[in-house]
């Protein structure tokens, strides 16, 4: 997966949105202003840090050796994935899904509210 494919997954999420806080070389994309990925796109192979369910966290870090715990965050919610081509799109999608849909899970309820009048209006 390349970085336009990555960058497009990412900012297809409903309410995402990309900022560089850390400088040029991470893009970070949050939801609500709570983050949900991070991509160090200077690195190679591309890395991406998503957070994840500490479970299935464990659970890919076992089976996936492209899976790592997260790179200057908190190793127990947050997973980074190297993009060495050996994981298939459909589960990096999977991925960045999951730690959407878990960051979306923990915004207050007004605001799960007004990110689902926006997607709405979008429609």
């Amino acid at each position: 997966m390349d970085l336009e494919t990555i960058k497009s997954r990412l900012e297809s999420m409903p309410g995402g949105q990309d900022d560089m806080p850390f400088g040029p070389d991470v893009i970070v994309y949050k939801v609500m202003g709570k983050m949900y990925g991070l991509i160090s796109w200077k690195e190679t192979p591309i890395r991406i840090n998503l957070k994840c369910d500490p479970g299935l966290a464990l659970m890919h870090r076992e089976i996936y050796q492209a899976v790592i715990p997260g790179y200057h965050m908190n190793k127990k919610h947050w997973n980074t994935v190297i993009l060495d081509g050996s994981l298939h799109e459909e589960l990096i999608q999977d991925m960045i899904n999951h730690s959407y849909e878990r960051v979306v899970a923990s915004l207050r309820k007004t605001d799960r509210e007004a990110l689902k009048r926006k997607a709405d209006m979008a429609l």
